[in-house]
């Protein structure tokens, strides 16, 4: 199996880890553009996203041992350089059989989805030799607008009407009165504090995608005098608030699957137009969270080998665009107390020399390119001898280094 992102699929992991399912992990971004190239005819393509990483040196597990060993690595990727720059070469994807949702499909095989519901369906229905559409509705040839038709009926081979039409939603995702805050437990009233923090960084007009978890709740706590754009993975630009429960819509996720809202003026796309945002530099700022990172911005966000694998999904293609900002959230220490920011991080790494802020409960440091750490500002209460004794690496104050958070 191929795949980006397996999140919360307990079975899946345990498949996997136990040995029983062969997984190969890719970047979302790069398995994107592999099925929308296998359905264009292309046999391969170049990338600027996993270089540094075991995406290029190979090295991912694939197949796992009953003793836990590692039975079948990745292999290396072959690499190329233009314009002075190296980029990882990926081969496409093309199947026998296509299986894809559609909102609306008309009698010759026009297709529309509805919201961000488009994510891959609209790539993958151009890269089988068979493919089959499950719609929601089947209608009459000219019912469908041909300006508002996402694929057309050229790749489409056979339609089925949906019966039961019942949509769950994995992750409900509600708006939290900011009152109610006072009550929530310590560690999420901890997280809150960080990823307010974090929102300080957003400027008016900026173009900014957030990471799965803790960096989705800052679209909560934007300034509401400015306008930032939010982009999401799964094809959405513009995302706002989480909705209330009267607001949900189970056709309306973002890429964590959680429900969200869309702001006036917003917009829905597939997948592999989404990357190509993201690997084109139209993102200004990016905030993910992380379970390691380096002095020198090295970060690592994906698999802790042998234990725990959600994949990818589309962080290495995020930190691999070099002109979007990187900023981590994360807390400072792990759950025994070891620091999270480290001379060299452990952990398979997600980008190399990437991350620009990282911003966690005691402090906020920035990355100076050839010198590694600084610490700008102070979370409320903490000290800048306590900052060191949590940290696993040197690092220098700033002048005006004070409590800002």
């Amino acid at each position: 199996m191929v795949a980006s992102y397996v999140g919360e699929n307990k079975e899946f992991a345990r498949q996997y880890l136990s040995g029983e399912l062969e997984v190969e992990l890719v970047p979302q971004g790069t398995l994107a553009e592999k099925i929308r190239s296998g359905g264009a005819g292309i046999p391969a393509f170049y990338t600027h996203t996993g270089i540094g990483t075991l995406v290029e040196t190979g090295g991912i597990p694939i197949k796992y041992a009953k003793n836990g060993d590692v039975e079948i690595f990745s292999q290396p990727h072959c690499t190329g350089v233009f314009d002075g720059k190296r980029y990882v070469m990926e081969e496409s994807i093309s199947g026998d059989y296509a299986l894809v949702k559609a909102w609306k499909a008309d009698e010759l095989g026009n297709l529309v989805f509805r919201a961000s519901a488009n994510n891959f369906n609209a790539p993958m229905a151009t890269a089988g030799k068979v493919t089959i559409v499950e719609a929601e509705e089947i209608v009459p040839v000219g019912e469908l607008k041909p300006d508002q038709i996402h694929i057309p009926g050229i790749h489409v081979h056979r339609i089925i009407k949906c019966e039961k039409n019942e949509k769950k939603i994995e992750k409900l995702t509600v708006r939290q009165d900011q009152a109610g805050e006072a009550g929530l437990p310590a560690a999420m009233q901890k997280r809150i504090r960080i990823i307010k923090r974090a929102a300080r960084e957003f400027k008016d007009g900026m173009y900014a995608n957030l990471g799965i978890g803790m960096p989705m709740l800052a679209s909560n706590y934007i300034d509401p005098g400015i306008t930032v754009y939010l982009q999401s993975e799964n094809g959405v630009l513009g995302l706002g608030p989480f909705p209330t429960r009267s607001e949900v819509d189970p056709d309306l996720i973002n890429a964590g699957k959680e429900t969200v809202t869309v702001l006036q003026g917003g917009s829905f796309f597939s997948s592999d137009v989404s990357f190509g945002m993201i690997r084109g530099n139209r993102i200004d700022m990016l905030v993910l969270g992380g379970m390691e990172v380096s002095q020198t911005g090295d970060l690592a966000n994906w698999i802790v080998p042998g234990k725990m694998v959600k994949g990818m999904g589309g962080a290495v293609d995020l930190v691999s665009a070099s002109g979007t900002r990187v900023v981590v959230t994360m807390d400072h220490c792990s759950k025994d107390g070891s620091p999270k920011i480290l001379k060299r991080c452990t952990l398979p790494l997600t980008g190399v020399e990437c991350v620009n802020r990282i911003i966690t409960d005691m402090c906020v440091f920035d990355v100076v390119p050839g010198k590694g750490l600084l610490l700008r500002e102070l979370a409320s209460g903490c000290s800048v001898d306590q900052v060191r004794a949590a940290t696993g690496c040197e690092f220098t104050v700033a002048s005006d280094v004070a409590e800002t958070y």
